[in-house]
């Protein structure tokens, strides 16, 4: 993939530049970027990834401010060419989403294991230092592999232009592709349940926050053996979504909107540099989906209740969708802050 620098009419003296254009493009993908991370954080960096998001758009704002700096300067007057920035830039985001990703999932899978183990302040600090790792590597990565090379291309009849080699991000078009697919092959075969589904996760998401206003001076604990008997005094009802059609549900119900989008666009060639799609927006994608991978892989020990911080999937109401049961039949332990040396438990 190729960047514009400047262009111009064959025999003429007068040479376009683009810089104005990137700048205002950077610009509109950090206001992306900061609303996305705003309606997304529910609360003050509550995992890793979001600390990962926060620097993605602070990222973005340093982007902005020196291609900002590049075209009020001019390109006689500044020590680094716009070429060579575009071509950091979209290497340094290449190599983002892989290491993100992962230390993502890993952070999820030892949520459980090392909750009260750690102070708040101490996983921030942890968060914040795995996340300049990440950035240190991937700049290290930039500089050893961009390509700040200039090419004469004839872009149009007449018409000449000075180009420069920018990256796009793999992980993020098959993380797109693969997540869009598997989603949509998913749901097909039930496509006729599906809106009477999701009309009753909207019902169950809406009693739990109810149930949360009603409860939350109290210190809820679920127990395996009150849920198995509830099941048994109300029995599942017929036609539920199996647990992991339910869960990507209410994944799919969020973001397949960004997901449809951005494969259609891939689809019929508008690719965009890693410097654009590499952003906020997709790494919340990823997180959810972590998050949701995680959440089904321990419902059938912890039910729905973990450790995972807050996310724009409502797991829990899905969860319930699955086994038929409502938020007023939730097995619930109580904890009595009265009794505390007694450590005395009763169930409601």
């Amino acid at each position: 993939m190729f960047a514009i620098i400047e262009q111009w009419e064959v025999g003429a003296s007068c040479h376009t530049g683009s810089t104005d254009k990137y700048v205002f493009l950077m610009l509109f993908k950090l206001g992306l970027d900061m609303t996305t991370f705003y309606f997304c954080s529910r609360k003050p960096f509550p995992s890793l990834l979001s600390m990962c998001s926060l620097s993605i758009v602070l990222a973005d704002l340093a982007t902005v401010l020196t291609l900002a700096a590049v075209w009020f300067l001019g390109p006689d007057d500044t020590p680094v060419s716009l070429c060579l920035l575009l071509a950091t830039a979209s290497t340094t985001y290449e190599a983002l989403p892989l290491p993100m990703a992962f230390l993502g999932l890993l952070n999820y899978c030892l949520c459980d294991t090392c909750h009260h183990k750690r102070s708040t302040s101490w996983k921030k600090l942890r968060d914040v230092l795995l996340t300049l790792l990440v950035w240190i590597t991937a700049l290290i990565y930039s500089f050893c592999f961009a390509k700040a090379e200039m090419l004469e291309l004839d872009v149009k009849p007449k018409t000449k232009a000075l180009v420069c080699q920018v990256k796009e991000s793999t992980a993020v078009t098959c993380f797109i592709f693969m997540s869009f697919t598997v989603v949509l092959c998913a749901a097909l075969p039930y496509l006729s349940s599906i809106p009477r589904w999701l009309e009753e996760a909207d019902q169950l998401s809406e009693k739990r926050e109810e149930k949360d206003n009603q409860t939350s001076d109290f210190f809820v604990v679920s127990s395996k053996h009150t849920e198995t008997k509830l099941s048994e005094e109300h029995p599942e009802k017929p036609d539920r979504p199996p647990m992991w059609l339910s869960l990507m549900l209410g994944f799919a119900v969020f973001w397949m909107p960004y997901l449809g989008t951005s494969a259609i666009c891939l689809l019929f060639g508008f690719g965009v540099p890693a410097y654009i799609n590499v952003s906020v927006l997709w790494l919340e994608c990823t997180n959810s989906l972590l998050m949701g991978v995680v959440f089904w892989a321990n419902s059938d020990l912890q039910g729905p209740y973990c450790n995972l911080p807050e996310n724009v999937c409502s797991w829990h109401a899905y969860w319930h969708l699955s086994k038929g049961t409502g938020q007023q039949q939730l097995p619930i332990a109580v904890f009595n802050p009265s009794k505390a040396k007694r450590k005395t438990l009763f169930y409601v």
